[in-house]
């Protein structure tokens, strides 16, 4: 909210002058704008209809969970990182928590402020203006926040040691005293961190925290994703006690579900199982060709009960962390892989969901008991659907007729339930490292997506729909799984990009999932298929936990919440809690105290969810890179997935490694970035490089440690568009028959920033959202 003491005429302001007011403020929620121009009654009607119309005109964009702000705008005061340092040496800073597609900001020099000057890495306190050409931030005071840290390896020559960083994103090579590097050897990984202290030339100074290992292990990948990321390791002697020290369940208070033919099914490398299922016709004559299904679920609440050292260390972990070669566990192994975990013929607690479908895959009621069940059987993704193609085995071939036959009829009814619910259609194209017995990586394949996983997946989603059903109907507050519905300046982009392969997207129609998936359709079988399907995946916003509901977009469900993953997530636990709570199952529900704190604990997980995405992912990239490495050379094919000002991402057609092609390389032209043609156009020709063309590149460079690829071009690029106007310069700087560009296109000004290489590497594309 704004200062001014200033109150503008009561009445419904005109949309300039609700922008005008919104540019000062920031942002500011409707209530707020309403109580500010004085409205009541129908002029606030009014304004939320005003609101929804310069939303679709782009000029609005969403800021947070409530607010709105004027789009591609940035508050007046601000806590933002450094995240890149051009050419020329200027730093660009962007919003803490800002939206992928959020404006960056230049960072001024303010030589008048105390202390080192700012560098990636680095958060501060800004404050924001707009600037001749685009926004500036001025720095009010850096926050120290533990950026003073580098992850890297060290590097000995005659005369000094160094760490150089694993980030690609960092510039901070580091000095270490001799006395320290006597025992280091060259290419060990170690924590170091940043002396303070004014420093104006050479590389920055620093001290050895911790030696992590060795660069050409091949588990380094992980280890330096979860020293990059924090990703907590280990238990604590308490918590491993306090694991150790839990009973076997019996009976007492719960219902004896042994005798129901639950079975697991899961990936094959699984070692912790914390769903069954299980299905049979419904007997009822009120609902013919209907069928019950049964889902249960670890009852991992019976033994991390609030406030235990085990349930401080999981609601700090968040969730457990999965690399190629180890998993961070959210839980002890003797919990996880033990008495959490649906053992095949072993007693286990669960809490389970009986829920009741008729003929077309509608829900009519379900009902959950806290019980004592027994596993079946345990099979694989690929084991059970080979018994249903035609194929059992010894495991499969005995359960077919009372128990795999039934699973796959009632998903059948369920799928015409899904079908008209329309959900998004998104096909990930995941990728699966498979790793040796020696450690190192035996190939990359896609990920098959199997009629089992989707089973599987289905009776999952039903399951957490009917926990957040009950929840809601028992008026006991829950942790929600929300997916908000892209925005509008997410659409228009959409359609700038679907405009420049012919298909036609009205910026006026919303974007609903039944108008998503149509487009999937229309796409699905031609050569801009993978294209469309990463945009529209781009053009969703990321699911978060939170204790207000907005719905889930993506799976077009009105409510849902986590509830079958409490072994690995800390939201399905507090979900558990609070069906124990709300249903009177026993004593160790959710407490008051843990309801004040859910907003907390929703913005922990959601974090803890992301943290562990990115290591993730940064792991990923580092084996891909070490997979390549002896490929340096050899030529791929691939698909320009993003195109950027410094340069074209470029993700493999064999492996779906992402590297990038530097604009700096590819060729005597200059090449300059036309955002809303998604395209590299060369000034002198007009030949362009467009998002999603099939290219061949040749690997130059592979640097495991970063998980860094670089690309050459060998495609050539495509010819002008006949409907774009004509070039109006010749080539920078080496000859042309124009004059030298400079700054964005344009005489005079500046040196160009995007004629070479950025500092800090590059980072690849977003491989994908969890539901």
């Amino acid at each position: 909210m704004t200062n001014s003491s200033k109150r503008p005429p009561a009445g419904l302001p005109d949309k300039d002058t609700l922008l005008a007011f919104l540019r000062e403020a920031g942002s500011a929620e409707k209530t707020d704008i309403a109580r500010h121009f004085g409205l009541k009654g129908g002029d606030r009607r009014a304004l939320r209809e005003m609101i929804r119309e310069l939303e679709e005109e782009g000029k609005l964009g969403k800021r947070g969970r409530k607010g709105f702000s004027e789009a591609g705008a940035l508050p007046p005061v601000g806590v933002a990182d450094v995240i890149e340092r051009d050419g020329d040496g200027e730093l660009y800073v962007r919003l803490v928590e800002a939206s992928a597609d959020a404006p960056r900001a230049i960072l001024m020099p303010d030589k008048g402020k105390p202390g080192p000057a700012p560098g990636l890495g680095d958060r501060l306190l800004v404050k924001f203006q707009r600037g001749g050409d685009g926004w500036e931030a001025r720095l009010i005071k850096k926050l120290d926040v533990g950026t003073n840290r580098v992850l890297g390896v060290i590097r000995k020559s005659a005369r000094e040691t160094r760490v150089e960083p694993v980030d690609r994103r960092s510039k901070d090579v580091l000095l270490v005293p001799q006395a320290q590097s006597g025992d280091l050897r060259d290419g060990d990984l170690v924590l170091a961190a940043i002396e303070k202290g004014e420093q104006r030339f050479g590389p920055k100074r620093g001290k050895i925290l911790e030696h992590i290992g060795k660069e050409d292990d091949p588990r380094a990948a992980s280890l330096i994703a979860i020293y990059a990321h924090g990703v907590p390791t280990g238990f604590s002697e308490a918590v491993e006690r306090e694991a150790e020290d839990q009973a076997l369940p019996t009976l007492k208070g719960r219902e004896d579900l042994r005798e129901v033919p639950f079975i697991t099914i899961d990936p094959a490398d699984a070692r912790d199982h914390d769903d069954a299922v299980y299905a049979a016709r419904d007997e009822d004559p009120k609902n013919p060709n209907g069928w019950i299904v049964w889902v249960a679920i670890a009852d991992v609440a019976a033994y991390v009960r609030p406030g235990t050292h085990l349930d401080r260390e999981a609601r700090d972990k968040g969730n457990s962390t999965y690399f190629p070669d180890r998993v961070e566990p959210m839980l002890p192994e003797v919990l996880s892989n033990g008495l959490c975990s649906l053992k095949e013929g072993e007693n286990r607690a669960c809490l389970a969901v009986r829920m009741v479908f008729d003929k077309d895959g509608r829900k009519t009621g379900h009902k959950f008991v806290r019980g004592l069940m027994r596993s079946h059987a345990k099979l694989s993704y690929e084991q059970a659907q080979a018994a249903i193609d035609g194929q059992p085995d010894d495991a499969t071939g005995p359960i077919m007729e009372a128990i795999l036959y039934p699973l796959w009829n009632a998903y059948h009814a369920m799928l015409k339930g899904r079908l008209k619910r329309s959900p998004l259609q998104i096909e990930s194209a995941e990728r699966r490292i498979r790793m040796a017995p020696d450690g190192g990586i035996a190939s990359i394949e896609k990920r098959a997506s199997l009629e089992a996983h989707r089973l599987i997946e289905e009776m999952m989603i039903q399951a957490n729909v009917c926990a957040a059903e009950t929840l809601e109907q028992k008026k006991t507050p829950l942790i929600y799984r929300v997916h908000d519905a892209p925005s509008q300046e997410k659409i228009f982009n959409l359609a700038d990009f679907l405009s420049t392969i012919g298909k036609p997207w009205n910026k006026g129609e919303p974007g609903t999932t039944k108008r998503f998936n149509k487009l999937l359709d229309e796409t699905r079988d031609g050569e801009y298929a993978d294209v469309v399907n990463e945009v529209v995946l781009r053009t969703q916003m990321q699911a978060i936990y939170s204790p207000d509901n907005v719905g889930h977009f993506g799976l077009n469900l009105d409510r849902y919440a986590h509830f079958t993953s409490p072994i690995r997530r800390y939201s399905d636990l507090i979900v558990h809690r609070g069906l124990i709570r709300a249903l009177g199952f026993g004593k160790d529900g959710l407490t008051d105290r843990e309801i004040a704190e859910l907003p907390a604990i929703a913005e922990g997980v959601t974090m803890t969810e992301r943290r562990s995405m990115a290591a993730e992912r940064d792991a990923m990239d580092r084996y891909i890179a070490a997979f390549l490495e002896d490929r340096v050379g050899a030529t791929f094919t691939g698909r320009i997935t993003g195109v950027t000002r410094f340069g074209l991402f470029i993700r493999l057609d064999e492996t779906g490694a992402d590297g990038l092609v530097p604009v700096s390389t590819l060729g005597s032209e200059y090449f300059a970035h036309d955002d809303r043609a998604h395209a590299l156009v060369g000034e002198r020709t007009g030949k362009r490089f467009t998002l999603g063309r099939k290219v061949e590149v040749k690997l130059m460079e592979a640097t495991p440690v970063t998980g860094g690829l670089v690309f050459e071009m060998l495609s050539e690029p495509e010819p002008r568009d006949p409907n774009a106007p004509a070039p109006r310069y010749g080539i920078r700087g080496r000859g042309g028959d124009g004059p030298p560009m400079r700054g964005k296109g344009r005489p005079g000004g500046p040196k160009p920033r995007n004629g070479s290489k950025p500092a800090g590497g590059l980072k690849g594309v977003r491989k994908g959202k969890r539901k």
